[in-house]
């Protein structure tokens, strides 16, 4: 199996619980990030049909602005971006070799599933009132049960899509088990 390098799954945790304590002792804020993309769906409605937008209250409720959660944002992306050139791993694919394997190489199939992955993915989100690093990650900080539960069922329901959609049985390289 080729190794994939990257970085240590505890030590990143344990970075990840700092980074959550940082941000609560300096900001006064917890992980979270889903209301940032209403807001930015907001500021969209906004600039093409403003006087559409100035009807819907929960618009007018989540004015667009950017605030820490938008600058939470920009500095994952930034992050994200510096530590894979750093360490190596930074490459442009379109499609995941994991995804080619199993359903070809076609970059519009590949985007439609993200596509409705991203909208289901944001449905929840809204429907939940919060995102996963709101309920799992800030939650289960405060020792907060719901949090906890969130993350259980994160776990869960991605392992059981992760088996649905890429079939499972794959190990070692690639080698059937």
């Amino acid at each position: 199996m080729k190794e994939e390098g990257g970085w240590n799954p505890y030590l990143a945790g344990g970075l990840s619980g700092l980074v959550s304590i940082g941000s609560v002792w300096f900001a006064g804020k917890y992980f979270g990030a889903s209301t940032t993309f209403v807001r930015a769906t907001a500021a969209v409605e906004q600039a093409v049909m403003p006087e559409h937008a100035a009807t819907l209250e929960y618009l007018v409720k989540t004015a667009p602005k950017m605030d820490w959660q938008a600058w939470f944002l920009v500095g994952i992306f930034i992050g994200a971006l510096v530590a894979a050139v750093l360490f190596g791993d930074f490459k442009l694919e379109l499609v995941p070799p994991m995804w080619k394997k199993r359903f070809g190489d076609g970059v519009l199939k590949r985007g439609a599933v993200a596509f409705v992955g991203g909208i289901i993915a944001v449905f929840g989100a809204r429907l939940a009132d919060g995102c996963p690093s709101g309920h799992g990650l800030s939650g289960s900080l405060q020792l907060a049960v719901s949090g906890f539960v969130a993350l259980a069922a994160f776990f869960v329901t991605g392992a059981v899509t992760a088996k649905f959609v890429y079939g499972g049985g794959e190990r070692n390289g690639g080698s059937e088990s």
